[in-house]
């Protein structure tokens, strides 16, 4: 799988009877067997608030790839897709549990994450072998 793009960003509301203010979204564009898709990942805004308590990020933005910084709204798809590589073939997918959301980040290596922006940056692309390779291996003692 090839990855092209990965971004979040605010949504902002349209009407007045509408409640985008409230959410973020997360995409991210790849390239399976010769197909791009988009996978959309649309989530509570307030989430954004709490990535400390579950990374180990502390303040927007979260790491500087290359000259780009990166914030935690445009990593949480590339997230839920290492953790459930099942959802490549999913076009959106809603979170609105703090419990479902805060269980995607568990055991990601959030020190592979700039891996993927640099490559982005500097290659247009990053090659996913394996979403494996992103989960924290246990350590015995």
């Amino acid at each position: 799988m090839l990855i092209k793009e990965c971004k979040g960003y605010e949504l902002v509301k349209e009407k007045s009877n509408t409640s985008e203010d409230f959410f973020n979204r997360s995409e991210i564009t790849f390239i399976e067997e010769g197909t791009e898709k988009t996978l959309h990942v649309l989530y509570v805004r307030y989430f954004d608030q709490l990535f400390p308590e579950f990374t180990p990020f502390t303040q927007e933005p979260i790491f500087t790839a290359g000259s780009q910084e990166v914030t935690f709204k445009d990593t949480v798809a590339l997230v839920c897709l290492l953790k459930n590589p099942g959802l490549r073939h999913r076009k959106r997918v809603y979170i609105s549990s703090k419990q479902e959301f805060v269980s995607y980040f568990q055991g990601i290596n959030f020190e592979k994450l700039p891996e993927v922006f640099n490559s982005l940056g500097t290659q247009n692309g990053y090659e996913l072998r394996s979403p494996l390779e992103f989960i924290a291996q246990l350590k015995a003692n």
